[in-house]
């Protein structure tokens, strides 16, 4: 029982929906520095002592600053299917030239901005610590710009990318609607006859992508009834015992869900609706979400790493949260988005699947909700920001962000592993620093061999 709870707690994290996030063990959790994983040992030594081991079946592994590590080794604590980057060799990224790098590294780590509701300057390096920050990735006019690692990741590593899951999960449907597969304005019945009476069964698709829909989800975590931890423990990849009852699966869980509201009057973030369009798209195609990530993302875009994706104990794939990636990858999974759909001028995808989530939502049904985020919308899992850039963003819990901006022509992706699980906690940092750098990219001039 020990671990089924503990399995909760985490999957609780990976969805964002959390609205008082696991915090550290004193009230001023310890710096990135302090808490870097390598600086607290987990893991290392031989043998292993006993106190620096996170692992099954009782490890409070998703607590802080044990999630540090435990970011980068998902795969270790659950079960996952594979989003295949198949055969033959990556489409390399570009960079620029390794003095140029270096240079405009430099530059980049000395940037100022200010928080917002502050009033004091933060360099652009002093806010990477800030977020406990994992790894940075910035490609500008095609060719990476900047490349940092901390913490748990390298290179070689992958990171979980939490609610980002969600954003792979949308774009995959709206390619599915571009190409004629998926009509965005069928009721979910007429798609998954298996959802019987479930308040999701009269939503549309559209509704469920863009998280208008009218269902009753809990998520009082001070309420052991609340329904987020019914949720939770359906999505245990764990067998099961006979004391157990209740929906087995997120599936089945989905089949549950009871009416509360209108559909498409409000936008509510709840993760359940992406998990009911990893079901939609799944069924129309009569492929895993995973399948699809690989066929229409992973391989074409040229990943040099395959990702994995959690699954619960019907091995369905946790299409709101469980993807974990290298941070190159994410990036050219953003590229992929800023080019709307092309990759060396081929087109994988029809441009206007990106044109859809650019336009964004519906802005007066964006709720008040996250306050750092004033006057976005939210479309296709994706969140936009409707500001001066026209960016729009790809976001998970702990300070995961695939960062778009079409104007000045950036992709940010950064991994992270903050104490704080709500973006909110992080936005007033981060924001600011990324429209900071998207302007002193525009104005930027490279010059010589670079250009």
């Amino acid at each position: 029982m020990q671990a089924i709870t503990n399995l909760s707690r985490f999957i609780c994290s990976m969805i964002l929906l959390l609205s008082a996030t696991v915090t550290a063990e004193s009230s001023r959790p310890l710096s990135a520095e302090a808490s870097d994983p390598k600086v607290m040992g987990w893991m290392q030594g031989y043998p292993l002592a006993d106190e620096k081991r996170i692992e099954q079946p009782d490890s409070n592994y998703f607590s802080f600053p044990k999630l540090r590590w435990s970011v980068c080794h998902l795969r270790e604590f659950l079960p996952t299917r594979e989003i295949s980057r198949g055969v033959g060799n990556s489409i390399p990224l570009q960079y620029l030239p390794d003095m140029q790098f270096s240079k405009i590294r430099d530059q980049i780590d000395a940037l100022t901005f200010t928080p917002l509701n502050s009033e004091n300057a933060m360099t652009w390096e002093q806010s990477l610590y800030e977020n406990y920050t994992d790894g940075m990735l910035v490609i500008h006019k095609g060719r990476v710009v900047y490349e940092r690692y901390f913490g748990c990741l390298d290179e070689r590593g992958q990171h979980a990318a939490m609610s980002m899951t969600k954003s792979v999960t949308g774009l995959i449907a709206e390619i599915l609607i571009a190409k004629g597969v998926l009509n965005e304005d069928a009721l979910v019945k007429t798609l998954v006859p298996e959802i019987g009476d479930s308040a999701f069964a009269n939503a549309t698709v559209r509704e469920v992508m863009n998280m208008t829909t009218g269902v009753a989800f809990s998520e009082n975590y001070a309420d052991p009834n609340a329904d987020i931890w019914r949720y939770s423990k359906a999505a245990s990849p764990f067998p099961r015992t006979k004391e157990q009852t209740g929906p087995n699966g997120y599936w089945e869980y989905l089949q549950t869900v009871k009416p509360e509201g209108e559909h498409g009057a409000l936008f509510h973030y709840k993760t359940i609706n992406s998990d009911m369009l990893g079901w939609i798209i799944s069924q129309v195609t009569q492929q895993s979400v995973t399948a699809l990530a690989s066929e229409l993302l992973w391989r074409p875009m040229g990943a040099e790493q395959s990702a994995y994706q959690t699954v619960d104990a019907r091995g369905v794939a946790f299409a709101g949260g469980g993807i974990s990636a290298g941070l190159r990858d994410m990036g050219r999974l953003g590229l992929l988005v800023l080019n709307e759909g092309a990759v060396n001028a081929r087109q994988v995808f029809p441009q206007q699947v990106v044109q859809s989530i650019k336009d964004g939502g519906d802005r007066t049904k964006f709720t008040n909700a996250f306050p750092t985020l004033s006057g976005a919308s939210y479309k296709s899992q994706w969140w936009v920001f409707h500001n001066e850039h026209n960016a729009f963003a790809a976001r998970g819990v702990h300070g995961q962000t695939i960062y778009v901006d079409p104007t000045a022509e950036m992709v940010l992706v950064r991994f992270a592993s903050h104490p704080q699980a709500k973006n909110g906690y992080i936005d007033p940092t981060s924001l600011p620093a990324y429209h900071a750098l998207a302007k002193f990219l525009l104005a930027y001039e490279y010059g010589g061999e670079s250009e």
